[in-house]
């Protein structure tokens, strides 16, 4: 029996002790889990890395009340790290018929992917295509899903002349790839070192910073109809809304509430923000089923226990595209 079929009665996890730097994240060690009844497990070969899994333990969406003292009781409301993995599936829950031990899965949504097994619904679970490597099955779905709903949020699509900010990133990578696929042109921005890569994507490579807006003018074919933000800041909302006549066709990922009072889709899970879990939902098949023609950026992978490290980097800052943890 191969590793991935093994039920260990042991796995690791990654958790925060407390709220603040990835200094609070260790692996402990927990019992591997069984499958609700409509469910399965899934042996992680994968997780991808987002800036929304160190934000969770950060204190940003949480403030620690001074008297909370019990360590057991704070440990309980912390979240569980990884919103995304790929692996193969160990064990069935009782009512589930369509799928096999074994079976190589995608797997997302899910909660707690830092580990070396996880539980799902069925629901979460896409069959991973057989010419995707485990890195990249397993950092695809958020981004991905995130870049979809952009391009349809923006209504992106055949004769769009699109401006992409932070072209080069996990999500901007994939927003360019998708907006050529379905045949716009794609201004994209990035630092210079990154412009190759993006030529590489199918688009036309602008430098941000002083003087974008003259440089995006400059290699514009034609009118810019819709605009991408994938870096969020005042110079991508003030270029986007110069150069994009209807403030409706721009969104950002990465909003604030000058974003929102111009007028543009704010995307996101905050207050005046579109979550668009249809949209995402339903992107998820349709990446799968594409992923062979896209360029999955990885550009790092970590195993599981340097998961700190791996946080720790992407707060810093990297190079275009995920980072990935391998159990």
């Amino acid at each position: 029996m191969s590793r991935d079929q093994r039920m260990d009665t042991v796995a690791r996890t990654v958790r925060p002790t407390g709220y603040g730097s990835p200094d609070v994240l260790e692996i402990v060690e927990t019992p591997v889990p069984l499958p609700e009844a409509d469910g399965v497990v899934v042996r992680v070969r994968a997780a991808g890395v987002n800036p929304i899994d160190w934000k969770l333990y950060s204190g940003a969406f949480h403030e620690v009340d001074e008297d909370e003292k019990d360590a057991a009781g704070l440990a309980e409301e912390l979240p569980r790290l990884g919103l995304e993995c790929a692996g193969v599936v160990t064990a069935i829950g009782a009512d589930v018929h369509d799928i096999e031990v074994g079976a190589e899965v995608i797997v997302y949504p899910v909660t707690g992917a830092y580990a070396d097994y996880v539980t799902a619904p069925v629901t979460s679970l896409i069959p991973k295509p057989a010419e995707l490597g485990w890195p990249e099955a397993g950092a695809l779905m958020l981004t991905g899903t995130t870049a979809a709903h952009t391009l349809h949020a923006a209504g992106v699509g055949p004769g769009d002349t699109v401006l992409v900010h932070g072209g080069s990133g996990g999500v901007g990578s994939l927003v360019v790839q998708l907006a050529v696929a379905a045949g716009a042109t794609v201004i994209a921005t990035a630092s210079a070192a990154n412009h190759e890569l993006l030529h590489g994507l199918g688009a036309i490579p602008v430098a941000y910073g002083p003087g974008l807006l003259d440089r995006v003018r400059a290699v514009a074919p034609g009118p810019i109809t819709a605009a991408i933000d994938c870096a969020g800041g005042d110079e991508a909302l003030d270029v986007s809304l110069a150069v994009v006549a209807d403030p409706r066709r721009i969104a950002s990922i990465a909003a604030s509430d000058r974003h929102i009072e111009a007028g543009i889709k704010a995307l996101g899970y905050g207050p005046g923000q579109d979550a668009g879990f249809a949209v995402r939902n339903a992107a998820r098949a349709e990446l799968a089923a594409r992923s062979g023609e896209l360029r999955i950026l990885i550009d790092a992978v970590y195993p599981l226990a340097e998961a700190a490290q791996a946080h720790r980097d992407g707060i810093k800052g990297h190079g275009p595209g995920k980072l990935v943890l391998v159990p």
